[in-house]
């Protein structure tokens, strides 16, 4: 019998579609609007590899500015693990991003296989699951993100990410079925958050605040913009113990965790300050 070749090469954004069939097939509940704010982020960062014409395995590698990137979407079909196609798509991966500090959000089970590929634990980030409604916080400075001016967003969101994603946060915060809010003290926005629909129930991710206070605030607000006892999640880092506390101050529950590990180096980011991460596929 002719054996199959294996190729690896860009999706086109049609492709990216069955990465994200894939990550709902693996139970990781991806925003129903996430494909295009991901593709807009790095046009030539998702890989797939085919089996002939049939995809088989998949993987994220998308550059931010001149210095990160970040890796996501690995995900080989069940029938085809443990056959090293995995192993192929996951070097190319590493190439694409050759030079810069790389990022992951990793199921913990695959820790050491990272690893071996030069990533070291970061911390943990923690996902927690509660129920959407309730009421909106009245007089909380709370506000539209989409009133502000981007500058605004894009300045505030800068100290939380180790390079710029201005393409992506444009599309992020507009993306269909979903609430941007910021909250605004002495006329500057100090903290801001975004609700999206996904497969199942709705995400919170980023929930950016100066203060756990101003973290509670948003989380209320983004919680009354999801229908009445719908599932909501939020993922935290482990290392916030204030994240964890609003988390459970609001009858959150943990459903699942992974572990953020880096390459070369970890960037030194303001945690105290991040109570939701913006995804676990993009950093």
């Amino acid at each position: 019998m002719r054996k199959r070749s294996y190729t690896i090469r860009t999706m086109n954004r049609q492709e990216v579609d069955i990465a994200v069939d894939w990550a709902a097939a693996e139970g990781w509940n991806p925003g129903l609007y996430d494909a295009d704010c991901f593709y807009t982020a790095d046009c030539n960062g998702f890989l797939i590899g085919l089996l002939e014409d049939e995809p088989i395995a998949t993987i994220s590698a998308v550059k931010y500015g001149d210095s990160f990137g970040f890796l996501g979407f690995y995900i080989v079909k069940p029938e085809y693990r443990g056959k090293g196609y995995g192993m192929q798509i996951w070097n190319a991966a590493l190439a694409y991003l050759s030079g810069r500090t790389i990022g992951l959000d990793g199921v913990v089970a695959q820790q050491d296989n990272y690893q071996k590929s030069g990533f070291t634990l970061a911390y943990r980030n923690v996902r927690y699951q509660g129920t959407g409604g309730g009421p909106f916080p009245m007089d909380s400075g709370i506000v539209q993100l989409s009133t502000l001016p981007f500058e605004w967003i894009c300045a505030y969101d800068k100290p939380f990410f180790p390079d710029q994603r201005m393409q992506f946060l444009q599309c992020w915060i507009k993306q269909p079925q979903s609430t941007a809010l910021g909250i605004l003290q002495d006329d500057k926005l100090a903290g801001y958050g975004v609700l999206r629909i996904c497969r199942s129930g709705y995400k919170i991710g980023p929930l950016f605040a100066n203060s756990p206070e101003l973290a509670e605030l948003l989380l209320l607000a983004l919680k009354a913009y999801a229908p009445e006892g719908a599932p909501i999640y939020l993922d935290s880092p482990a290392v916030n113990p204030a994240a964890a506390e609003l988390a459970k101050q609001n009858n959150m529950s943990v459903v699942f965790e992974t572990a953020r590990m880096y390459s070369y180096k970890t960037p030194e980011l303001p945690l105290e300050r991040v109570f939701g991460v913006t995804t676990f596929e993009l950093g």
